[in-house]
């Protein structure tokens, strides 16, 4: 048992400062919660005699990392409360009672401990990092530091929903190629396990010579009967090794430097990669972070190591006193040249976390229509090749059908 000293706020708005027992920190603001009271500030001074307590049981451990959409909703309500003038502590405990998911509630009482402790929000924020990315620590910050908080929290609530929107676009372009290549395998899997057999049954009661083609198909049914299981684990296997290899640095900057030399792939994750930096670095220095510290931070957001390099060096540029449209000139694969000439004449006059927006605006809609384009272009393609795959199987299986009238006469 410990001994706590702590400072509480009555309904009334009155001040109570006393001391109480618990078991520990969160022990004692419950204790405090249950009295009715709002914790303001809560610290140990001592330590009494310690009693076991074995049929104790210790509290379930909650996942660390609060679903994007709570921490969108924790964000813009955090701002509203700020903005309407609540004060910091009980906006807080606010967000908390409110809070219906466990580990979301788990999360935003564990935030409120720090504050009341006296750290700031933004350190309190980074001891979660699996919840607060670097780049919210980093806009929060600024924000305290330049005493606009509600307003970076808004600007920050608004980032995330244009993020989470550009994925969803993104997602939602590859769904339907990928619901056809699974049905088609599924297709295949089917015919070649069970249709395929059938056929071989009629086959076998003639001493017909099959054409190569039926030859071939029947084959690679037996195949696929006889040793599928064992191709199903080398499968899984080489998924495995692949994930392992692409977790590595050197397996990651391969896979992303082929991605980008991609034809129709390349220039969509270089856009893509573009657009997130462009909104995150216009979103910190709105939020009047430091531009060399909005580009650490922003350069991470890019999400392709090979990009991150090239944006790293324009950053040591920019340290030794380089413009920054033109020390991003080099980088033509991420930064066309009419993207740097904006960049460098919103930089002259003063508006580049504007023009950043902008220009982030007009690549996400630039993005949007060439992933229509590449998808629609996809599409018959991909079902040209299932029904001529499929097609094949059928016409192999048939021919021999049209010539066992010759062996029945």
């Amino acid at each position: 048992m410990a001994i706590f000293q702590y400072k509480a706020m009555r309904a009334d708005g009155t001040l109570v400062e006393e001391s109480l027992n618990a078991t520990g920190r969160q022990a004692a603001l419950s204790q405090i919660e249950a009295l009715g009271l709002t914790p303001v500030r809560i610290a140990e001074s001592g330590v009494v005699a310690v009693t076991s307590n074995p049929t104790a049981a210790s509290p379930p451990r909650l996942g660390r990392r609060v679903a994007p959409k709570l921490l969108e909703n924790f964000t813009r309500l955090l701002s509203s409360l700020l903005a309407a003038g609540v004060p910091f502590s009980r906006a807080l405990v606010i967000l908390h009672r409110e809070a219906t998911d466990p580990t979301a509630k788990a999360k935003w009482k564990e935030i409120h401990d720090h504050v009341v402790d006296g750290s700031s929000l933004s350190h309190a924020m980074a001891q979660s990092p699996a919840t607060f990315p670097r780049v919210y620590v980093a806009m929060v910050e600024a924000g305290e530091a330049g005493g606009f908080l509600d307003l970076v929290l808004s600007q920050i609530a608004e980032f995330q929903a244009r993020e989470k929107d550009l994925r969803s676009k993104v997602l939602a372009a590859l769904i339907y190629p990928s619901v056809l290549l699974f049905l088609a395998v599924a297709v295949i899997i089917f015919l070649m396990v069970f249709f395929i057999p059938r056929f071989q049954l009629v086959f076998q009661g003639f001493n017909a010579e099959l054409p190569l083609i039926t030859e071939i198909i029947v084959a690679t049914s037996e195949g696929v009967r006889d040793y599928g299981i064992f191709v199903a684990v080398a499968i899984g296997l080489t998924v495995y090794a692949l994930r392992r290899w692409l977790g590595s640095p050197l397996g990651r900057r391969k896979w992303e430097g082929w991605l980008l030399k991609l034809p129709a792939i390349g220039p969509l994750v270089a856009h893509y990669a573009m657009a997130r930096f462009c909104r995150m670095l216009g979103t910190l220095l709105g939020a009047s972070v430091p531009l060399i510290n909005a580009l650490n931070v922003a350069r991470r957001s890019i999400g392709n190591q090979i990009l991150v390099d090239a944006v790293s060096s324009s950053i040591e540029d920019v340290k030794g006193g380089k413009p920054l449209g033109l020390s991003l000139a080099r980088n033509r694969e991420l930064f066309p040249s009419a993207v740097v000439e904006m960049i460098s004449v919103s930089e002259e006059s003063g508006r580049l976390d504007e023009e950043l927006i902008r220009i982030a605006v007009v690549t996400e809609g630039d993005l949007d229509r060439q992933l229509k384009s590449v998808v629609s272009f996809a599409e018959p393609i991909l079902l040209f090749l299932i029904a001529a795959f499929i097609g094949t199987i059928f016409i192999g299986m048939l021919i021999p059908i049209f010539s066992l009238q010759d062996h029945i006469q």
